[in-house]
């Protein structure tokens, strides 16, 4: 125990130092933190700037990572997270729904992200119970792709309906995923829900270590499964949705961060959640920082979380990291 409480301190120390270096000194423009409180335009840039994107970062991160963690416990199947099961293609969908039909108006794009989020995984769900080949974890994996290719190809869809000067370049960039235009308005649409979902999943760590139990077995414990899964499902997607909303489509993280945290932690969730909350704000934060710093012009988040990120997950699961 004793091990574990080390390991999350070593977490919280890492995600402090990262966010303030990140403040303080990643960007195109050089600053000196000790001559910043003096400079109004390093002011600026601090506040105005970097502080409302490393806080999204931070949020996208943790948002993403116990989104992953409470699907694979509430499914009991290592490989699904939002992006498998079709929730971030879904949230896109209707994310791009609202940039081209309700422009301007972010509390809209959010709602939609939710909507279509729950619907994508509601689809996903049933069509797995249609499948009839394969076990269980196999056909929950071939619906959430198939889910997954349909709202592919109905934002396709929504690229070939919009303006070519106007609407495609917006949705384009926004779907390729990224925090180069976020300011604190944005942060402070995405912040309330992706919040409140994550403080209750972090609550309810310790009651999702019963979805990995028999549900007869969970009924005899004085706990209703199916609405608990219902539960917890419906806040994972609420956050995805949430930071999807702003950020687009940020794929791999749902899926890497809790196994990695299995390899750290256990595969107790009540670690496991905790554990995803801060490393996926951590790794969110330094993928983050590459994207913005590796060239002249910003690299799209998105390709380079789905780059490290499954370089990540082919490592720590081919050689693995001991427990103790």
């Amino acid at each position: 125990m004793k091990t574990y409480t080390s390991r999350f301190l070593l977490l919280v120390c890492i995600l402090i130092i990262m966010a303030v270096l990140s403040v303080l000194f990643v960007g195109r423009y050089t600053l000196n933190p000790f001559h910043s409180m003096n400079d109004e335009m390093a002011l600026t840039i601090i506040l105005r700037i970097r502080l409302p994107r490393v806080l999204t970062a931070i949020m996208l991160g943790m948002a993403l990572s116990v989104a992953g963690a409470v699907m694979q416990a509430a499914f009991k199947n290592p490989l699904v997270g939002p992006e498998v099961l079709g929730v971030s293609q879904g949230a896109a969908f209707g994310a791009a729904l609202a940039i081209l039909f309700l422009p301007g108006d972010p509390l809209k794009i959010q709602l939609l992200s939710a909507v279509f989020g729950l619907l994508a995984l509601a689809t996903s769900y049933m069509v797995s119970s249609a499948i009839r080949y394969g076990g269980r974890i196999l056909r929950l994996v071939l619906a959430g792709l198939a889910v997954s290719a349909t709202f592919s190809a109905g934002v396709g869809v929504m690229k070939f309906l919009a303006d070519p000067l106007k609407q495609l370049p917006e949705l384009t960039f926004w779907l390729l995923g990224g925090l180069s235009g976020v300011v604190w308005r944005n942060f402070l649409y995405m912040a309330p829900l992706a919040t409140i979902a994550i403080i209750i999943l972090f609550i309810l760590r310790w009651r999702i270590n019963l979805l990995i139990l028999d549900d007869d077995v969970i009924i005899s414990l004085g706990t209703d499964p199916k609405k608990l899964r219902a539960t917890v499902i419906t806040l994972a997607v609420i956050a995805t949705a949430a930071v999807t909303s702003i950020a687009g489509i940020i794929g791999w993280i749902g899926l890497t961060i809790p196994h990695i945290c299995r390899k750290l932690f256990g595969a107790e969730n009540s670690r496991v959640i905790p554990a995803s909350i801060l490393l996926g704000a951590i790794l969110m934060l330094i993928f983050d920082d590459i994207a913005r710093t590796v060239s002249a012009g910003e690299i799209p988040l998105g390709i380079i979380t789905s780059l490290l990120g499954a370089v990540l997950f082919v490592i720590f699961l081919s050689r693995g990291i001991p427990h103790e």
